[in-house]
């Protein structure tokens, strides 16, 4: 299971895969395999011969190239792993037609959420222009307050980016009171 978010329900994977033995969870973008906990326990506990149920393809894999390396991995210990919402499972001596179906429905996943960003983008870029767009802010006003004394301390802005969970870019903008921190009043 993956979620993009903590706040996502992900209800709709759980009733697609059905009941298992053992279930994985991220609550997290996909971007970052390295911080996907759920993926890197199960491919560390999935043995031969179990059967990996994944809802779709872009609960796996962030991309194409990410989804056969993953797959690869898993079916490389001897499991199989079924896409339900596809209808395809995969294995380790997987035919060419299974090779061709996760290769074709992965690069079409793949250019699905390239055209929600675009459209996203092209949204976006539209109310900024209109004067009603504004990022979500990530720190609050006490948040920013604390920042702004945890600078002035010597704390370095990368290690107040880490204990607030955000870029470095949203501390400098914060003290900057630009964009979602800019100043009313």
């Amino acid at each position: 299971m993956r979620v993009s978010s903590a706040d996502q329900n992900p209800a709709r994977q759980y009733e697609a895969i059905g009941r298992c033995d053992r279930v994985f969870e991220d609550r997290m973008s996909g971007k970052s395999r390295a911080k996907r906990k759920g993926l890197a326990e199960l491919i560390s506990y999935v043995r031969e011969a179990d059967t990996v149920r994944i809802a779709s393809l872009d609960r796996l894999g962030r991309d194409t190239r990410d989804l056969h390396a993953l797959v690869d991995e898993l079916t490389a210990k001897g499991c199989t792993v079924e896409f339900v919402s596809e209808g395809i499972a995969v294995a380790r001596n997987r035919s060419p037609m299974h090779e061709l179906s996760l290769t074709l429905l992965a690069a079409i996943a793949q250019f699905e959420r390239a055209r929600v960003r675009e459209r996203q983008e092209e949204g976006i870029a539209l109310a900024k222009a209109r004067g009603v767009y504004d990022k979500q802010r990530a720190l609050t006003d006490e948040d920013v307050e604390a920042v702004r004394a945890l600078i002035d301390m010597g704390v370095p802005a990368a290690e107040v980016a880490r204990r607030y969970s955000v870029s470095r870019q949203t501390i400098y903008t914060a003290l900057r009171g630009v964009g979602a921190y800019r100043r009313v009043g």
